[in-house]
């Protein structure tokens, strides 16, 4: 790890950062921790823009799973799953944008039990 490093954007779940000296990102999100050249950053980030959440939901619409978006890896048998929530915040981290919206009905996850 690197020791000149700079914060460029911090989040409830996670911080992008890099290191001025050898030019690594780093990127820490709930328990993944990624590390990118400039040139694996900017694709890493153009992926990241282009997922669509929706169609993603829809095609995991039957799986009882609660992460249904998924992003994969060069490991041919690693697949990362996230919600829509998660991979929101990710974006946010990646833009260094403050995230400000209002939650609609279906963004809530809950079970709702009549008893």
């Amino acid at each position: 790890m690197c020791h000149r490093l700079k914060i460029l954007s911090k989040g409830k779940s996670g911080s992008l950062s890099v290191c001025q000296d050898c030019d690594i990102y780093y990127l820490e999100f709930n328990n993944l921790y990624f590390e990118f050249n400039n040139e694996q950053f900017k694709q890493f980030r153009c992926f990241l823009l282009k997922v669509d959440s929706t169609y993603w939901e829809t095609e995991y619409a039957n799986a009882d799973i609660n992460r249904k978006i998924p992003i994969p890896s060069e490991q041919e048998n690693l697949v990362l799953m996230f919600n829509r929530f998660e991979i929101e915040e990710l974006k946010d981290l990646i833009l260094n944008k403050k995230s400000s919206r209002f939650l609609t009905v279906d963004d809530i996850d809950y079970r709702f039990f009549l008893n």
